[in-house]
């Protein structure tokens, strides 16, 4: 799954790395979740000290019947752990909306963009309800997702959905923001998708504010197919990037 070059200048400008990144969560059999960074399809997950630490102030959101539960992430070596997991029916989220802005050259003029990441995981494909300004969600059936921005359907989006070996496929949203794919295998998929917005705007940053002139928004959704074929194995853990 990869980024073009202007959608993930941050990390080229920053790390000095040609590789996209994205952020997705994962939910061990027992355990809280945990944000991860890197390429799930390539079993990378960057790590601390490395490109882990560009990363501000992750938070996340628990979705329920009970209402909505946000907490900060906890940085580890290899992610950033939550204090709490999705049961069956429940919804999580996270995001990085202090991610530093990155400014690169575009025509010959100097252009400064803010890169948000975003992640969701679901339980299952119960149909669900955007939380995130760009959120890919469960829509009712098994394989269809729904694309959102700002809260409406976003058409003719390109959506990438890959495995933990890295047997991947890519798709088109409808002009209802509705995309499906056969999902033949059991296991954790991790759906990803970008959107570029040209509008400029500020931000509130930690030295006060922060003007940009677009922003890139990546957002993946994690999910489990509990039916299918047995798994191909993911292939040998990636060196994290320094």
């Amino acid at each position: 799954m990869r980024l073009t070059q202007l959608t993930f200048g941050a990390l080229i400008a920053l790390a000095g790395t040609a590789q996209a990144h994205q952020i997705w969560i994962e939910q061990p059999a027992g355990q809280n979740a945990v944000i991860r960074f890197g390429e799930f399809g390539e079993n990378l997950r960057e790590a601390s000290p490395g490109l882990l630490d560009k990363f501000g102030a992750p938070t996340g959101t628990l979705s329920s019947s009970q209402g909505e539960k946000t907490a900060a992430a906890t940085k580890t070596t290899n992610g950033f752990a939550l204090p709490f997991k999705a049961t069956a029916g429940e919804a999580l989220v996270a995001e990085d909306a202090s991610y530093p802005l990155f400014t690169f050259k575009r025509d010959g003029q100097e252009v400064t963009n803010w890169y948000r990441p975003s992640a969701r995981l679901a339980t299952d494909f119960s149909k669900q309800k955007p939380h995130l300004t760009l959120d890919l969600v469960p829509a009712g059936k098994p394989g269809e997702f729904q694309l959102f921005f700002q809260g409406k359907p976003l058409p003719k989006a390109k959506v990438s959905l890959v495995t933990q070996s890295g047997w991947a496929k890519e798709a088109h949203t409808d002009e209802h923001g509705l995309v499906t794919f056969d999902m033949p295998w059991k296991g954790v998929y991790v759906a990803e998708v970008s959107h570029k917005d040209t509008t400029p705007g500020e931000r509130t940053g930690a030295k006060g504010n922060e003007r940009y002139q677009g922003v890139s928004y990546v957002t993946t959704t994690t999910v489990v197919q509990a039916d299918g074929i047995e798994p191909l194995p993911a292939g040998p853990a990636a060196a994290p990037n320094k």
